[in-house]
């Protein structure tokens, strides 16, 4: 893979929301007799936890009080339930992981997905939300372990996400920084504020060149997976980018959010790294729109 394409790595758009979830639909059941009177004694926060559990855990009953509108048999029509609210939320995350689903397989994915789904069920109607205890938990899935840069994968996926829904930011005008340029003895003490939209990740894998390879930007045999890369994450308008940073560009970049200024986190990252280029980076940074704004210390 060339310098250029290891450094500039860009990926198409993808609708900025999702539909709310669609997998708490209303069943056409209720917890009522045919004399309008409650058939259970619980509180309706101790029947709504029962149908919750019952819901994402197979080995639990239907529970108790059901009635169906046309006097079916309500564990059956239960049963149908419960498939299509697991079958819906795994659907979600292979949206949200397709390389990640592509790297092990259909089959193994939707097996793992449905452990999580049912440790994990989600905390918000929003799907666009769910999933961001995935990565961690494919992290300590024993199954998945022969494949170790998996987790990392995920996570890079998480954050495209991240930063598809991120608050909207203009990056620095041009007028911005020619005017800090333009005073170079200022640079040093620069504060750059990120875009909401950015994001970084540091790994020991290949995980842009992984993610490339499965976007047919580049040939999946010629990615070493075991090569260390850190993600930029970042985007333009509608497009979200991820961009492999040029060497010591991850640490400068990490003390820039810590808050440091520009002149100490060069210096770190300088310490770190024998290749770094505070030129190139810097250049990459800006040209991407990775900051929204830039603070100078008051002349006193």
């Amino acid at each position: 893979m060339s310098n250029q394409q290891s450094q500039d790595l860009r990926f198409s758009s993808f609708p900025r929301m999702r539909e709310s979830s669609s997998v708490l639909k209303r069943m056409d059941t209720c917890f009522h007799g045919n004399d309008g009177k409650s058939q259970v004694s619980e509180s309706p926060e101790s029947l709504q936890q029962a149908f919750a559990a019952a819901l994402l855990d197979p080995d639990l009953p239907c529970p108790p009080g059901l009635r169906t509108w046309n006097g079916s048999d309500p564990a059956q029509r239960f049963a149908v339930y419960r498939n299509n609210v697991l079958v819906s939320l795994v659907d979600a995350l292979a949206d949200t992981f397709p390389v990640t689903r592509e790297l092990v397989g259909d089959e193994f994915f939707r097996a793992m997905a449905s452990l999580f789904v049912r440790q994990m069920p989600p905390r918000s109607t929003q799907l666009v939300d769910y999933g961001a205890g995935m990565p961690a938990f494919i992290a300590t899935f024993a199954p998945a372990a022969s494949v170790p840069y998996l987790a990392d994968v995920a996570r890079l996926e998480y954050l495209r996400i991240q930063a598809c829904h991120a608050a909207d930011a203009l990056p620095l005008a041009a007028e911005q920084l020619a005017r800090v340029l333009a005073q170079p003895e200022q640079l040093p003490a620069l504060r750059l504020i990120a875009h909401p939209a950015l994001r970084l990740l540091c790994s020991p894998y290949a995980i842009v060149s992984l993610w490339a390879a499965h976007q047919g930007l580049i040939a999946l045999g010629d990615v070493e997976p075991y090569h260390p890369e850190s993600a930029l994450v970042v985007r333009a308008g509608l497009e979200v980018e991820v961009i492999t940073m040029p060497p010591g560009g991850d640490i400068l970049l990490a003390h820039l959010l810590d808050g440091l200024s520009l002149g100490e986190a060069a210096a770190r990252a300088s310490t770190a790294c024998d290749h770094f280029d505070l030129t190139a980076n810097l250049a990459l940074l800006l040209r991407h729109g990775a900051f929204s704004a830039l603070h100078l210390p008051v002349e006193t």
